[in-house]
């Protein structure tokens, strides 16, 4: 039985970038981009350092580059010290304090706009408050905020006190945030009344209560509530305070704390594939350098571009590409606090068409759900202003990505489809795009100064054009440092024994063509081993949403099957009303033929279910370990509290 995944699906077109991009991007060219390569390998550390003392403003310069003597646990720039908010604030004031920092659009459409001078005003005045209730620099703070210019208030003045921040996203429930204040430690909470999603208030203070009574939170001194709905909340005397009143009298200057290059900014927690979160501790400095560096180099920052990337904070990407990266580099920048489809399936190309969003940066879930809102709504908006397109958070399935080109940019931006984590801090693999030719569905090659390749279950490379596990063969400044107080599950999962603890395991299957560009096929634990062929979900999942006509959306997983060892199990929401009895039946049989005409008969799905929607949380990610559960017909025992509409969960049980 083969260790490589099989690759079968095949892409042939590529979309080179125009010689007018070129001529002006920040990297422009495949040359300018091989010589680069070039000079990280050929000086690993002396690349790094070069690029770390001419984009970072550092209190204390750096001697040292990279420390590999407790390897996996790397140090970067480590006698170096500086102040993460200093990077994003202080550094604009003397050359643009007027400039908008960060363009805030609410869920009703209301319109707040915040410069530079303001934000580092606000942000200072918040610092004092947080430094007035005692918290001191290496104290945890949660964050359990809407998205808001408070938010990134409430992150920058951790940044600047030395505080670490760990952001909650405000879908989880009340015991996801017990959970992670004990994980943490932190000492105090930073949150809001409720917030506005699609016309609807969400609670946050409440959960809050609800977390804080559960027990095991008896370190939190103090609970910070700023008013965004306006609803009456309990307010426990001596621990809560409103933020209004606590930034009240405070002063508009706040010293920034100069902090190690390895202090940690901040803690952010994912799930692992065992219950139990895991807390991405990274550091300031590294982390901060590669948010910059890909604002420069993968969105090709302009000091004219108005910046969208619509992510929440609760989630990294949110983190590197709303709170820090924009914000280091003086960028305007768009927040939005709504849903895609509220009002209406338009919102997104008004958002863009009204601020006249330069560069655009969204999932390929929230891209698959617009086409199914209205494929050719794109284009009643003037989309005109847009220049780069980018995607983020999985693979996105070619059809959607050529659908995103012409329909959204116009046959004319670059699309960069960026292969990333919580835990790699920023872009890895993606396209550069005033230089890298683009295939749909493939994020293409290694930014300079990463190194990545695709091996077997030994670790031994697999060669060119085969397929296997995808990992970085050499450290890099943006990444994870440890997991939050669990060093040797740390090591476990991502410098595996397997690997003799050499290889950072990304935990993603990929394959390669025969220009080296990168496809990522899905978690290893999305692979299917069917009758000994390993197929990745992705492709299965990319050749149905391929039949157009009927597919909106399609989500693959597997199950066991005492014949073939796994069987294939899709889920699909189609782009008509959902089908009952023989005509679900047709459908799906139609569908099968499809699958295995695209990719191969080994492919078909032995069962496909329908549904009005995919289950998602309420960032859009699919639950995919949910959707195993059900294929296996197991009782659902997990946390489905940030599922959006839990009635879907019957219609899926369905197989046909």
């Amino acid at each position: 039985m083969s260790s490589s995944i099989e690759t079968v699906l095949q892409e042939t077109r590529v979309f080179p970038p125009s010689a007018e991009f070129v001529r002006q991007a920040n990297i422009p060219g495949m040359e300018t981009y091989r010589r680069m390569v070039a000079e990280a390998e050929r000086d690993f550390e002396g690349f790094w350092a070069r690029l770390a003392r001419e984009t970072l403003l550092w209190s204390k310069p750096f001697s040292k580059v990279l420390d590999e003597t407790r390897a996996p646990f790397f140090r970067w720039f480590y006698d170096g010290e500086l102040n993460a908010s200093y990077n994003c604030l202080d550094r604009h004031l003397k050359t643009q304090p007027d400039k908008v920092a960060i363009i805030f659009e609410a869920d009703d459409g209301k319109v707040t706009k915040i410069t530079y001078r303001e934000l580092h005003r606000e942000v200072c005045r918040f610092a004092n408050a947080l430094k007035g209730m005692g918290i001191k620099p290496a104290d945890r703070v949660l964050v359990y905020m809407p998205m808001s210019i408070q938010v990134v208030v409430a992150m920058q003045a951790c940044a600047r006190i030395g505080a670490t921040h760990s952001v909650v996203f405000g879908g989880f429930s009340a015991k996801s945030v017990q959970e992670r204040i004990i994980d943490a430690e932190a000492i105090a909470v930073i949150t809001a009344d409720g917030q506005f999603r699609g016309g609807k208030e969400i609670a946050l203070k409440p959960v809050v209560d609800e977390a804080l009574a559960m027990g095991g939170c008896e370190a939190i001194r103090n609970v910070i509530v700023y008013k965004r709905s306006g609803s009456a909340v309990p307010m426990s005397a001596g621990r809560d305070r409103w933020w209004d009143d606590a930034v009240k009298g405070q002063g508009d200057t706040c010293e920034p704390a100069s902090v190690n290059a390895e202090h940690p900014l901040f803690i952010l927690y994912t799930s692992g594939s065992t219950g139990k979160p895991k807390g991405i501790q990274h550091s300031t400095a590294g982390y901060l350098l590669w948010c910059m560096l890909t604002m420069k180099w993968v969105f090709d920052h302009k000091p004219s571009d108005v910046f969208w990337c619509t992510a929440d904070v609760g989630w990294v990407t949110g983190h590197s590409y709303i709170t820090y990266g924009p914000l280091a580099v003086g960028a305007t920048e768009v927040m939005f606090e709504g849903v895609p489809t509220y009002p209406d399936a338009g919102r997104f190309w008004k958002i863009i068409q009204d601020h006249k969003v330069n560069v655009f940066y969204t999932a390929p879930t929230a891209i698959r759900s617009l086409i199914k809102a209205g494929g050719d709504l794109p284009k009643k908006y003037d989309l005109s202003s847009l220049r780069i397109l980018g995607t983020v958070g999985e693979p996105i399935n070619p059809e959607a990505w050529i659908w995103y080109h012409e329909t959204v940019g116009g046959g004319r931006c670059p699309i960069v489809d960026t292969w990333w984590q919580t835990e790699t801090g920023g872009h890895l693999i993606s396209p550069l795009p005033g230089a890298t030719p683009t295939k749909p569905g493939s994020a293409t090659l290694p930014l300079p100064g990463i190194f990545a390749d695709i091996v077997d279950e030994t670790g031994q490379p697999v060669g060119r054009g085969k397929g296997g596990i995808l990992v970085i063969t050499r450290p890099w400044p943006s990444m994870l440092r440890t997991i939050w107080g669990d060093a040797e599950r740390y090591k476990k999962t991502y410098w595996p024994d397997d690997f003799k603890g050499k290889l950072y395991l990304a935990g993603d299957g990929a394959s390669t063509d025969e220009e080296g560009y990168f496809r990522i096929v899905g978690r290893i634990d999305d692979v299917l081993n069917v009758s000994g062929h390993r197929l990745g979900t992705m492709e299965i999942e990319s050749a149905l949403v391929a039949h157009k006509a009927l597919v909106a959306e399609a989500a693959v997983v597997g199950r066991p099957d005492e014949l073939t060892g796994e069987a294939v199990c899709a889920f699909v929401v189609l782009k008509g009303a959902r089908p009952t009895g023989a005509e679900a039946k047709k459908i799906a049989d139609e569908l099968r033929n499809w699958v295995a005409k695209e990719i191969g008969p080994i492919a078909k799905p032995k069962d496909i279910r329908f549904g009005d929607n995919l289950p998602k949380t309420r960032s859009g990610k699919i639950m995919r370990r949910l959707l195993r559960s059900i294929a296996k017909g197991e009782e659902i025992k997990q946390d489905v509290s940030t599922l959006e509409n839990p009635a879907i969960l019957d219609q899926l049980k369905q197989p046909m």
